[in-house]
């Protein structure tokens, strides 16, 4: 929907108003790249349907117009293309965003896009593996590297996605100046927030142990951890020894770098770690993030709650 011709339907002041709302995500609000990517590509889509829709590039003043048919004839046919109701959500919101954006700059009422509902679709939350499980996923990946500092590379960065909770990218972006690790580390997650992660002794260990087998010599600036040619190590290289792993192991499909990080905020539940903590060490802006991260049904966070409260 959004090839090179639909795009270049739309017109000027729709591209300029869409860069400049994306700056404005920027540089106020400080959405990651990848979500401006992610913005960028949904909005366009959706101005040139609506250009291709109308028969003609629409301009700033046609735009304000956008009628609840035009909206639904938008939805219709994403769906008709393969989008899932999942995606299709996201899209709509990055569009309402736009155009709550644009309507309070133009002047104009928003309601025949604001009022469009998102389909329905069931989220789907990540499962946490079994303690016995991680250890031996890990134990697993560490002898399927094609050279032994290989497989301490592995088990170095799944190390740090469970014991740490960072997320792959995050620890894949650290550097050779962040070794060897310190207590804690300082990581810039999503939005370029900044929160403290504590690096347990068997992360800093597994780390340290790769570092002695590594054959490419660090470089502060450089990254921590390296592919076999000495390149900066990709997520595809860690998601791929870990399906190998899970398929020896004949774990589900959902067990993923992901599902690392996902049961390193579970253990630390079941562990007796309160939600705001845990909240803090996985660097999410709300708390409902956390508890549907978790997993976590009524009961048990009623008693976290009494157990943790100072009034209880």
């Amino acid at each position: 929907m959004s090839g090179p011709q639909n795009t270049l339907a739309i017109s000027p002041a729709a591209r300029d108003a869409l860069q400049t709302w994306l700056d404005h995500q920027r540089a106020l609000k400080g959405a990651a790249d990848n979500t401006l990517i992610a913005y960028h590509g949904d909005v366009t889509e959706f101005l040139a349907f609506i250009s291709v829709h109308h028969g003609g590039a629409q301009g700033l003043g046609a735009l304000a117009k956008i009628t609840v048919s035009d909206m639904r004839a938008w939805m219709a046919q994403t769906r008709g293309a393969g989008v899932g109701p999942r995606s299709l959500a996201r899209k709509l919101s990055a569009v309402k965003a736009f155009y709550r954006w644009l309507a309070a700059r133009e002047g104009f009422e928003p309601t025949a896009v604001l009022s469009t509902r998102a389909p329905k679709f069931t989220k789907k939350l990540p499962r946490p593996l079994a303690v016995d499980a991680a250890r031996e996923l890990i134990d697993c990946v560490e002898t399927q590297g094609r050279a032994p500092w290989v497989g301490a590379r592995d088990v170095a960065v799944l190390t740090l996605l469970w014991g740490c909770g960072l997320r792959i990218s995050e620890a894949l972006g650290l550097r050779g100046s962040d070794a060897p690790l310190p207590d804690v580390l300082r990581i810039t997650g999503k939005g370029g927030k900044e929160r403290v992660a504590p690096v347990l002794p068997a992360a800093r260990e597994a780390v340290a142990a790769y570092l002695r087998l590594c054959p490419h010599a660090q470089e502060p600036k450089g990254p921590l951890f390296r592919a076999v040619k000495g390149g900066k190590l990709g997520p595809g290289a860690i998601q791929k020894v870990m399906a190998s792993a899970r398929m020896q192991l004949g774990l589900p499909a959902s067990a993923t770098p992901h599902a690392m990080r996902h049961s390193f905020a579970t253990h630390l539940l079941d562990a007796g770690g309160d939600l705001r903590t845990i909240q803090e060490l996985l660097g999410h802006a709300s708390l409902s993030t956390t508890q549907a991260y978790t997993a976590v049904d009524t009961l048990r966070l009623m008693e976290v709650y009494n157990r943790a409260h100072p009034r209880a």
